[in-house]
């Protein structure tokens, strides 16, 4: 039960993940989406905002694997 769980946190993180990496894809013009014209500085911030979230997001997965390792014996 708690591997469902687990799963399931996992893929709404790794769904999150991938509509932020589509939505910086757009605003570089890169996903074929008609996205507003972005100034280079807003973009840079866009990718460092990014690049922090991913690395939150990596933290907490491992800090869950770890929870989840302890609580299994």
């Amino acid at each position: 039960m708690d591997g469902d769980r687990t799963a399931r946190a996992q893929a709404r993180i790794e769904a999150a993940l991938a509509r932020i990496e589509a939505s910086a894809h757009r605003a570089k013009g890169l996903g074929g989406g008609a996205a507003a014209p972005t100034g280079g500085a807003e973009l840079a911030h866009l990718q460092a905002r990014h690049d922090r979230l991913r690395a939150v997001v990596q933290d907490s997965l491992s800090q869950l694997d770890q929870i989840i390792e302890s609580a299994e014996g």
